[in-house]
């Protein structure tokens, strides 16, 4: 249960401002959208007040001795100096430590070489008198003082549960977490990241660098990250994966997977069913020893949709994250709102980067799971126009958010507004799995005559909708065309006309390309123009 709280507290922020900019409006943004932070706590930054006649040392001393905790973060600048040769920002911390101020330290960097020696001295001073974190980047600064500040509520009453991830699990103990693990993690931290623990590190010494300690007690995260069974004291942190082969979710239901394991293992197995679902093309070995793989989706999409769902949902809803993949679409569902300051339109811009859960999210970047820099999702738009599909779609639907990946530019909204008859319409869902049609299939498929087919066919091809590969006769077949347009909560790009738009041409041209070749490589002369077949390590096609 939570104290009720009458006013936030005022965290006085202290260094040299032009040294550690970036890392002063980090952390005022970071508190200010964490869900549990920002309900007791403020920040006050010097830079953010109006302009004054006032003088600058008197403004912030007074803000010193006003202020319920002091967070200093000290790099390799010292700062202007007074008469006396002393900066503001250790004027600052004597003061904190004069009045009693709850005093957190964190000094960037691992190494001291290129600091200022007075900088030297002032962090030596600290180290006498408190503990200091040092951190290697944003990412790290933001969870230390995470865990330094709620353990500062808790010890003060302020706080008197934990949030979820830095809460202890209840009957689990270190037993519960295989030495195996932790030395992957270790492995892979420092293979990405460099991270500063070797892999003898002790499984105790890691789990507390990580703040995944409580009391000596393994927390939630400890055990989602580097738990034997994860789903033994949390059953709703499982992955659910579907697949449909219609664009609504039906029963029987063709293909249906609950995996289970930690948050490295559901990330793994999640995307590896979505990717074993969709059309994927191998190419040839010219670029090295393994032949280079292009699926229907770029792979990056997918793992960024999945690993922030997994990462960023809330654990206390009785929901768990669903991964659904329809003949149209991929859909994601994760338990959990945004933060208050972050909305669907603002994840199309540059945004921070505010984790519901940093003690899982931090390992999570360690490993290059995730950024942890707010990019995601502008990389994930990125990605899909560079693939010629659609820009995903993020919604807030209840208490669900939502993302959603097309697998191709004819969505609902485009082909309504296309104009096509049932027939043309019958012909696209086909054309989604198996790829490819001839004249003659259209025919015994849709029950009508060559010249109806070829008339539907062709008025296909006018609207940009098909692309034609091979001349007049049993040799042609005909393709779905490949280009990108904003997703349908999104503004469309789409007009009826002959073909792609231009600037668009190049992944099309290049799957024709690419199908073209399988087709004079690898498949023999045929009389029958349906009866078509290609080699499946060229174009291995959806079904």
């Amino acid at each position: 249960m939570m104290k009720r709280m009458t006013e936030r507290k005022c965290i006085f922020l202290s260094s040299v401002q032009k040294d550690l900019q970036d890392e002063r409006r980090a952390i005022k943004e970071f508190i200010e959208g964490d869900a549990l932070l920002r309900r007791y706590f403020e920040v006050f930054l010097f830079e953010d007040l109006p302009a004054s006649d006032r003088k600058a040392d008197d403004v912030y001393l007074e803000e010193v001795a006003r202020c319920d905790a002091y967070v200093g973060i000290f790099g390799n600048e010292y700062g202007s100096e007074d008469a006396e040769g002393i900066s503001p920002t250790e004027r600052e911390f004597d003061l904190a430590t004069v009045k009693g101020k709850p005093r957190f330290v964190f000094i960037r960097g691992m190494e001291d070489k290129d600091r200022h020696p007075k900088t030297l001295r002032l962090i030596r001073k600290a180290g006498s008198q408190l503990i200091r974190r040092r951190f290697a980047g944003i990412p790290d600064l933001n969870s230390a003082l995470y865990a330094a500040l709620v353990e500062h509520m808790e010890r003060s009453g302020d706080l008197r549960t934990l949030p979820f991830d830095a809460s202890a699990c209840p009957r689990a103990t270190l037993d519960d977490l295989p030495r195996e693990k932790i030395v992957w993690f270790l492995e892979a931290a420092k293979r990405e990241r460099n991270y500063a623990l070797s892999t003898g590190t002790s499984r105790e010494k890691t789990l507390v660098h990580l703040n995944l300690l409580d009391g000596g007690r393994p927390t939630y995260a400890a055990i989602l990250l580097f738990g034997e069974n994860p789903q033994r004291f949390l059953p709703t942190s499982e992955v659910k994966c579907l697949h449909f082969h219609s664009t609504e979710i039906r029963k029987p239901i063709p293909s249906y997977q609950i995996f289970k394991g930690t948050v490295f293992q559901l990330v793994d197995q999640a995307v590896d069913f979505v990717l074993s679902k969709v059309a994927r093309s191998v190419g040839t070995r010219e670029e090295g020893p393994q032949a280079p793989i292009t699926y229907e989706f770029p792979k990056q999409v997918v793992s960024e949709a999945i690993v922030n769902a997994i990462a960023h949902r809330d654990y206390s809803s009785n929901a768990s994250v669903q991964v659904m993949l329809f003949a149209d679409r991929l859909e994601v569902w994760n338990p959990g709102e945004l933060p208050p300051t972050l909305t669907p339109e603002r994840l199309r811009g540059p945004h921070a980067s505010i984790p519901r859960n940093p003690l899982i999210a931090e390992p999570l970047y360690l490993t290059h799971y995730v950024e942890k820099a707010g990019t995601g999702t502008l990389d994930m738009i990125d990605q899909c126009g560079a693939a010629g599909i659609p820009e995903p779609d993020f919604e807030q639907r209840g208490g669900q958010f939502v993302v959603t990946i097309w697998r191709d530019w004819l969505t609902a909204d485009v082909i309504a507004s296309l104009g096509l008859n049932d027939r043309q319409k019958r012909a696209l869902i086909h054309l989604r799995t198996a790829g490819r049609m001839g004249n003659t299939e259209y025919q015994s498929l849709l029950g009508v005559a060559k010249r109806t087919a070829h008339r539907d066919l062709t008025d296909l091809v006018e609207k940009g909708v098909l692309e034609r590969i091979g001349t007049t006769g049993k040799g042609t077949i005909y393709v779905l065309r490949n280009r990108a347009t904003k997703g349908p909560n999104g503004s469309s790009a789409v007009t009826k006309g002959k073909g792609p738009q231009r600037g668009q041409r190049g992944h099309r041209d290049e799957a024709i390309k690419n199908i073209r070749e399988a087709i004079e490589l690898y498949l023999e002369p045929v009389e029958d123009e349906h009866i078509l077949s290609g080699n499946s390590e060229i174009i291995e096609l959806a079904v």
